[in-house]
């Protein structure tokens, strides 16, 4: 068996890079609305993170930042009239739209914790069974035919709790059906982006990790189970049904997991979330497993320079999938690589963060062609290596993106400050 982890590719490169911008494309004068704000619990009104906010009946949405803020672009052409807001454990709500401007607005959401008391779940004598059924029914409820899904990535990466480097884009993904077929014919264009660096030279670091905009290919569990799991390696772990959340209002299945056997790679822990109705896997969250961190090290550290030594601390992701006409489609990916960097003879370690997500917030199954592979993103490659300046106010026009943290906002000012 290939070694799990390390099939998902070379994209961070934390060092400073400037070339010159991949191919631009005219984004076309369609008018669209605008709709931003926050989102914030209705019992605590505290901000919530990671809340998808879509168009019901299209293709367009997007996602809360960890401040909980958001902003939506909805095309005209497309005649909305509701703004849907969905999260594990809310109710789903519809807000209406009247085709104007709505910028700023606080929306709430409704906790369904009362709901859930009252929710009889059919139980499965054996969780890995159910987990067995869903794998078993991949090709029904995803997609049968290609799609180019439009999405948003951004990296950064941290030294302690200072930005050094931040880089973002817009992304093309195409991706072949998932009945019977394997992600290799799946490729990442990078449409358009920008990256922001440290100039300072006593920031920057030569290391070479996984991650990167591939991620929407490789950290696929459902269209690439050998990151996690498929039939013949389920028995590698332990099954255990948690209490049940509602996303969509539709009730999941949540089963916890984690390794039960060594290998000479390691495995990984974490959650399931499985639609009841359909049995669509719909979320997952899972951490590599850190007993040994030799093999974690090999798992995720491609280069470094010689006299280096590379400490990983915790590799996490997160999988979300949003169901559409009756199919689930990949909707939201993050990934955090929290290492420590230390070269011989310094007294202390250096703390890094390198965090990535990506939201899908258009996708086309009509009139479609795979990216040309000489225009694909190499996974050998990364993306700072690909992409222009920060400075443009206006870069991302009509494109839908995930709005910057206010932590975010205040490093790239000051980084601008740098390069002054």
């Amino acid at each position: 068996m290939v070694t799990r982890i390390k099939q998902i590719g070379i994209a961070i490169l934390l060092v400073v890079l400037f070339s010159g911008v991949m191919n631009v494309f005219a984004q076309g004068d369609e008018k669209y609305f605008t709709i931003s704000g926050v989102v914030k619990d209705k019992s605590s009104r505290k901000k919530i993170e990671y809340v998808n906010i879509s168009v019901p009946g299209s293709n367009l949405s997007s996602i809360t930042n960890e401040d909980g803020t958001f902003t939506l672009k909805i095309k005209d052409s497309i005649q909305a009239k509701n703004v849907e807001f969905s999260r594990i454990g809310y109710f789903s709500a519809n807000i209406p739209f009247d085709g104007k401007d709505m910028l700023d607005q606080t929306f709430y959401l409704t906790p369904n914790e009362g709901r859930l008391k009252e929710v009889i779940v059919e139980s499965w004598e054996n969780p890995m069974d159910l987990v067995k059924e869903a794998l078993k029914l991949v090709a029904f409820n995803y997609s049968n035919k290609p799609n180019l899904f439009t999405g948003f990535y951004r990296e950064t990466v941290q030294k302690g709790r200072k930005f050094i480097n931040i880089s973002e884009a817009v992304i093309h993904i195409y991706k072949s059906s998932y009945s019977g077929s394997n992600i290799d014919n799946d490729r990442v264009q990078i449409f358009k982006g920008r990256n922001l660096v440290t100039t300072k030279v006593s920031d920057t670091l030569a290391v070479k990790l996984l991650g990167g905009p591939n991620l929407s290919i490789y950290a696929d569990i459902v269209k690439n189970p050998d990151i996690l799991f498929d039939e013949e390696s389920l028995y590698y772990f332990s099954f255990k049904m948690e209490n049940p959340e509602f996303l969509d209002n539709r009730q999941q299945y949540v089963l916890s997991f984690s390794p039960v056997v060594m290998l000479p790679y390691p495995l990984f822990y974490g959650k399931l979330y499985i639609d009841k109705e359909t049995l669509a896997f719909t979320r997952t969250e899972f951490y590599l497993d850190m007993k040994d961190r030799i093999k974690a090290t090999e798992a995720i550290l491609r280069k470094k320079p010689a006299g280096l030594q590379f400490k990983p601390d915790e590799v996490f992701f997160v999988v979300s999938y949003k169901q559409r006409d009756g199919k689930s489609y990949l909707n939201y990916i993050r990934n955090e690589v929290k290492f420590k960097c230390d070269w011989k003879r310094r007294l202390f370690a250096t703390n890094y963060t390198v965090l990535s997500e990506m939201v899908v917030t258009e996708s086309q199954d009509e009139a479609i062609s795979n990216i040309p592979r000489k225009e694909s993103f190499n996974r050998n490659e990364s993306l700072s290596d690909k992409v222009t300046s920060f400075y443009d106010k206006n870069f991302w026009g009509a494109y839908n993106i995930i709005e910057p943290t206010e932590s975010l906002e205040s490093a790239v000012n000051k980084l601008k400050k740098e390069h002054k």
